[in-house]
Order: C-alpha cells, then structure tokens, then sequence
C-alpha cells in the first residue's frame, strides 16, 4: 500500500499526519461559541479496530439526532479522532477519506452534518515518519482540540468532549475543556470508567451511549 499522500488531495496540514478537513467550510461563526468534541470510533460509529473499510462504518443510534440537534442550534461539531492504523500502515489516508465520505453521508440522510474533522496518525509505534511518541495532537494531549478552537474561534470553556476512553476525556481535560462525558457504547475500559473523575474546573460525567448526551446542549447555548 502506498502511503504517500498529496497535499492537494488529503487536506493534511503537514503533508503526512495531521488531518485537518473544514467540511462546512462555507459557514460563518462567531467567536466565544461553546463546540461539542466527540470521538468517533465507538462514540458516533460502531466499534471496530482499525476500521478502514465503508462498508463498515454505521452510526451509532442517536448520533444522528444529537448532531442535528447541535446544528440547529449553531453549536460547531468537530470530530477528533486517533488514527494509528494510519501510521502503522494497516491502512491510508484514501481508506479513512472513504470512511469519512460514509459518515458524512449517513448523517446527511438524517439531515445532520459536521463541521470539522482532525485526525491524528502519529504514534510512538508508527512506522518510518509516523514513529513520533507524544505527539501534541495525539490524544490525551490536546492539539486537535487547540487547533480546532482556532479554526472556529471556540470558547473552551463552554466546550465539552464526547468520548468511549480515558485519553479522550483527558485531551479535554487538558485543553481546557468544561468537562468530559465517558460513554460506554464503544472501547471503555472498567479501568477507565472507574478512574476518570472531574475536578473543580473540569466536570466529568458517565452515559450509556451518545444518544444520552443531549443534555450537553443546554451547556453550551
């Protein structure tokens, strides 16, 4: 498989592992909005490992509906999401395009969109340039956070994050995020669910699935 990427057609902000894709570029927002984090795999799509295939990828139920509920009430949507099967070599950037153009299309059925996709395929066992341990975008750490808050100029403070283990919560925790929800629909350890708790700055909760997660947006409106 050949992993070399064009800049021209992955919108790679360092031309090799760093995805960066404005899917609703078109759109104005203001500054100082509170955005809704969420994780993918496990958190809006089924679990799979290494998913890399389109025919794989299915919503999880209610994922539709609290996007869609975040669009019309003009709460940005960013996706942030560990690709290591990337830099591993498992599979490429067309692959997770592919699976992009599902998700989007599944939503759009249900008359929902995102706003803003990262994806971070470094990983201390990567293979050749993806080998790069801790780096800043890979969740826990807090790049795809701090650089999609530039982008769409978001308020942190009034943000939250959506995912199904610790690094997600704590990549919020770390960005500065208002707090965290763990859901149980995907790869959540027992450790992760009994480890992870909030703090006076950074509140953290627990839900079934997505689907449990509409309260969030009485926080951030």
């Amino acid at each position: 498989m050949d992993r070399r990427v064009d800049e021209t057609v992955f919108p790679l902000c360092d031309e090799i592992g760093l995805w960066c894709e404005e899917v609703t570029g078109a759109r104005a927002w203001s500054a100082g909005r509170a955005g809704l984090f969420l994780d993918r795999d496990g958190v809006v799509l089924q679990p799979i490992p290494y998913l890399h295939k389109a025919s794989d990828a299915l919503l999880v139920q209610g994922a539709t509906e609290l996007i869609r509920a975040c669009n019309r009430k003009e709460i940005p949507v960013i996706l942030v999401t560990n690709q290591s099967g990337v830099g591993r070599g498992m599979y490429g950037w067309s692959e997770f395009r592919e699976v992009q153009k599902e998700l989007s299309s599944q939503l759009e059925r249900g008359g929902a969109c995102l706003d803003l996709v990262l994806a971070c395929a470094y990983h201390g066992e990567g293979s050749g340039e993806y080998r790069v341990p801790q780096h800043p975008w890979r969740k826990p750490r807090p790049g795809m956070i701090h650089e999609a808050a530039r982008i769409l100029q978001i308020d942190v403070s009034r943000s939250w994050i959506v995912g199904d283990r610790a690094s997600d919560i704590e990549a919020g925790r770390a960005s500065g995020l208002a707090g965290g929800i763990l859901v149980l629909s995907g790869e959540t350890a027992q450790s992760d669910a009994n480890s992870i708790v909030g703090s006076e700055n950074f509140m953290v909760g627990k839900a079934d699935s997505i689907a449990s997660c509409h309260f969030l947006i009485a926080q951030m409106v």
